[in-house]
């Protein structure tokens, strides 16, 4: 397929990328998905809120979509990783690692985000097992239990009111001096949920389970689970830049309705354009612009005979 100008490559192979590459297999579109297969939910035992795979595991997701991928011959499934991007005329170079040069007409980054969790001991042991960041995701499977928050400043106080709606017994971390106001502080024990201002040591886990937080003066809190406000999630790749697409003051990069962006044949979707969308809100970005892309190549397909 290298050899050929495509319709569409598809840099990312989450539920947006292979949404997107569903749609546009059955429109019958030549397709390059580029995946280097390391999806940012792969730490995650299951997966939940996906509707009719409530419960499933990551990879399943990922597996189920590939096989019924199969029957479609003009998508072609690539495990590689996208190292470089430029526009050439109305055409989009990708280059590969491997040494793969695809050409296609449209193009469409489904790359996600990536963590970088903050430097607390312990906390890669549980992330994705008994610590989390999304309740929506997890927060059914601990509710009513002991939890504990580790987050601080201007946003900390909406996100413990979420967490809160799962359980009620609730302790804040803030690791180091609260940055919050007194009247957020006052709010928060009106709702009976205690803060701790103590910079924390270490996160004690037994096989991934939460047992423990340990602060500095070795003061020990028994937690079941928790919950992470920041988990310093960065663009999987900045790609789109060298085309010009900017990031917005959040770090999404800016596109329009249905994943467009400035720079025309470019769609950007997923939680690279809106920093959360969950597989469900990914999976429907993907099915969007994969429709709406189709329409642009539909048009231009019938033009050339005019």
């Amino acid at each position: 397929m290298s050899d050929s100008i495509l319709d569409v490559v598809i840099i990312g192979g989450g539920p947006g990328g292979l949404s997107a590459a569903l749609v546009l297999g059955r429109a019958r579109r030549t397709v390059a998905l580029v995946d280097e297969g390391h999806p940012r939910n792969a730490i995650t035992k299951r997966s939940h809120g996906f509707l009719t795979r409530d419960g499933a595991k990551p990879f399943e997701l990922r597996q189920i979509a590939r096989e019924q991928m199969e029957k479609y011959p003009t998508v072609g499934l690539h495990q590689d990783e996208a190292i470089d991007i430029e526009r050439k005329q109305n055409q989009f170079i990708t280059k590969t690692s491997k040494g793969e040069i695809l050409t296609s007409r449209k193009l469409i980054v489904a790359t996600g985000l990536r963590e970088e969790l903050p430097d607390i001991k312990g906390l890669s042991d549980v992330y994705g097992q008994s610590f989390f960041s999304c309740p929506y995701c997890d927060g059914w499977e601990f509710q009513d239990q002991p939890l504990v928050i580790i987050g601080n400043g201007r946003k900390l106080l909406a996100y413990t009111r979420i967490i809160h709606n799962w359980s009620r017994d609730l302790i804040v971390c803030t690791n180091g001096t609260a940055m919050i106001s007194e009247d957020e502080k006052n709010e928060l024990e009106r709702h009976s949920i205690s803060f701790i201002e103590t910079p924390i040591r270490e996160l004690v886990a037994d096989q991934g389970q939460l047992q423990q937080i340990v602060f500095q003066t070795g003061e020990r809190l028994a937690r079941k689970a928790g919950f992470l406000l920041d988990t310093g999630a960065k663009q999987s790749t900045f790609l789109p830049q060298k085309l010009g697409i900017p990031l917005t003051d959040k770090g999404s990069f800016e596109t329009q309705s249905h994943g467009k962006t400035e720079v025309e044949g470019v769609y950007v979707i997923g939680d690279a354009a809106k920093r959360f969308t969950g597989l469900m809100g990914a999976a429907s970005e993907g099915y969007e612009a994969g429709i709406a892309l189709n329409h642009e190549l539909v048009e231009e397909d019938w033009r050339k005979v005019e």
